[in-house]
């Protein structure tokens, strides 16, 4: 990861954000939420622009068809190491703003458009000391607010050790808590962190095949759900793209872990794919068919090899994302036939993906 990231200019982010949000429509995603925080020249040094990766970003999204919540991460620290945070290292210079006043004055040069939401996020409690998050928080007021919390145990372990709190506790004391605000991964919570989770209607985005490609572990989906979080669903990785195979692995998780079947109904699932999913991203006009709602639609075929004889209410538990035929974002038809109306995905992933390692090699 910090090989690609470290030969990575504003172009060549563009070509292959722009290719990977392609390969996003082909699998039925209209919206795409990055978590962006390749901000810097890789020694760390500002752009003339100093959002020029970001913009690379907007203008790869508005490119494939989608609409874009882009996360303007804020990244200060290299970990959590033995009760204190450890200085980026030089490979992670890029990522970091040097503190949080610096990060928010950046970020304050980002503007929405009509296709692009503008939010924030704290990378995680390791990568953002207790005391700067609140920055953080105030720069993000009535914006989209993301962190990735809890992923592994030893982050549990490192902040209680730095802070006598959990992840969740240490998010808390800085007010970063609420409806604005949604956690990624979620895997090892205690009680007390399902229920402030819950309390303060703060989502929860779960990453299922990530989570067990990583070894994470399974995070306590049904019980965040009773006790308030909307559920969302999400990718962070590479290596799958495909959105119904992370909600069906939602309800298979849960399987595995309490031994019941049908523990998230498919409308749940659904409603985990579309409306949550928008809400947590910032665009509350989306994820229904309704008047006055955005005129997003996707169409899954039902006589493919996986799909024939599923009733409509099966497809999740049958389909893929290569089973996605038609999709439509904002009333545009970007997909067709399984295939993007405007990009050759797979010959741009090919071809820029080959130019990345070509790069990686000579660096």
């Amino acid at each position: 990861m910090y090989e690609v990231a470290a030969v990575l200019d504003p172009e060549l982010y563009y070509e292959l954000a722009r290719a990977v949000y392609g390969e996003m429509a082909l699998a039925g995603v209209a919206c795409v939420g990055e978590f962006h925080y390749v901000h810097h020249a890789p020694d760390g040094s500002p752009y003339d622009d100093p959002n020029a990766m970001g913009e690379a970003v907007r203008h790869a999204a508005r490119d494939a068809g989608l609409r874009l919540t882009l996360l303007d991460t804020c990244y200060l620290a290299g970990g959590l190491e033995s009760g204190a945070h450890v200085p980026l290292s030089p490979r992670q210079a890029r990522f970091g703003d040097g503190d949080a006043d610096r990060w928010a004055r950046r970020f304050e040069g980002l503007t929405a458009d009509k296709s692009t939401v503008i939010g924030a996020a704290i990378h995680s409690v390791r990568a953002v000391p207790s005391e700067q998050i609140p920055v953080v928080v105030h720069a993000a007021q009535g914006r989209p607010l993301h962190a990735h919390l809890s992923e592994q145990l030893a982050e549990n372990a490192a902040c209680e050790e730095a802070y006598g709190l959990t992840p969740t506790g240490v998010l808390a004391r800085a007010g970063a808590l609420g409806p604005m605000t949604t956690v990624v991964h979620a895997t090892h919570l205690t009680g007390a962190d399902i229920g402030v989770l819950g309390s303060t209607r703060t989502s929860t985005c779960f990453c299922p095949t990530t989570e067990r490609d990583l070894a994470d572990g399974i995070g306590p989906a049904m019980e965040l759900s009773k006790a308030g979080s909307p559920l969302c669903l999400g990718s962070d990785q590479n290596a799958v793209m495909d959105l119904i195979e992370e909600a069906r692995a939602l309800e298979m998780h849960e399987r595995l872990q309490h031994h019941e079947r049908g523990r998230f109904t498919p409308s749940a699932l659904v409603d985990s794919l579309t409306v949550q999913g928008h809400a947590a991203l910032g665009w509350s006009d989306a994820g229904r068919i309704e008047v006055g709602q955005r005129a997003d639609l996707v169409a899954i075929r039902t006589d493919t090899v996986r799909t024939a004889g599923s009733e409509p209410e099966q497809v999740l538990y049958s389909a893929t994302g290569s089973d996605v035929d038609s999709v439509v974002v904002d009333g545009r038809l970007i997909a067709s036939g399984g295939r993007h109306r405007s990009i050759d995905v797979s010959g741009e992933l090919h071809d820029v993906l080959a130019r990345v390692w070509a790069r990686v090699r000579a660096s």
